[in-house]
């Protein structure tokens, strides 16, 4: 099984701020069958809160800063995503708090990247025994493996795209959303681009998930983006 079948289409996360190391890296994942994506420790930690994260990897220190806090302090708040870090501070007792803290596996620097691939690999292995499933937010439920889309029971038809940007907000309730961001990463456009074929998708979906006479769930923010509505919190399940 390929890399890229264990991640359900999330981003490995990548916290490096030596940008030559940090794009071998990335490289090396997308080698890998992986979609990579570098961030900043705050990004990371926001990305890994809204379960958009198959993995992170954090460098320490990271901008003179050591990841380890922040990562305690995930896993305080119940946040299980996969965590890799990488240091230069090798010896065994940095490893072992890198471990206590929070971490899945430590990769002293410097190493190979082929050594890299192995450890990211065994981590998804890892995660596919306990992948989630389902993604329940108020009354949609997304199943993220046949991508099929229900609210209220009811199953609702929509395209490829559709079912991305849905999972995008369910992922995100309460939260605006821009068009940079959906830009970015539902369609992979990593540059200024003019298009409305964030709005026109955004309409088609609300014909689809929408009631008559009820105020949409996709809800325009002035001068920011979207978000979606909600009343309950989201519930994810895990296979296994």
């Amino acid at each position: 099984m390929t890399s890229s079948s264990l991640v359900d289409r999330r981003p490995v996360v990548l916290v490096e701020d030596e940008r030559e190391f940090a794009l071998e890296i990335k490289s090396e994942l997308e080698n890998l069958g992986c979609l990579a994506l570098l961030a900043s420790l705050a990004e990371a930690a926001d990305r890994a809160r809204t379960g958009d994260a198959a993995l992170l990897i954090l460098d320490r220190p990271v901008s003179g800063v050591d990841c380890l806090p922040t990562l305690r302090i995930l896993r305080n708040e119940g946040i299980k995503t996969p965590v890799l870090v990488i240091s230069i501070m090798s010896s065994v007792d940095e490893r072992v708090r890198g471990l206590k803290a929070g971490g899945d596996d430590y990769l002293a620097k410097p190493f190979a990247m082929v050594e890299l691939g192995a450890r990211v690999e065994a981590l998804l292995r890892r995660l596919d025994g306990a992948r989630l499933t389902k993604l329940e937010v108020d009354d949609f439920e997304l199943d993220l493996i046949e991508r099929i889309v229900y609210c209220a029971g009811t199953k609702i038809d929509l395209s490829f795209r559709e079912v991305d940007i849905l999972e995008y907000f369910l992922r995100r309730p309460g939260r605006v959303i821009t068009r940079t961001m959906l830009l970015q990463d539902v369609w992979k456009y990593h540059f200024s681009i003019e298009t409305n074929v964030v709005d026109t998708h955004i309409s088609n979906l609300r014909k689809k998930i929408d009631t008559q006479g009820v105020p949409s769930r996709i809800v325009n923010i002035r001068k920011a983006g979207y978000m979606l509505r909600v009343t309950h919190s989201s519930r994810e399940e895990q296979s296994g």
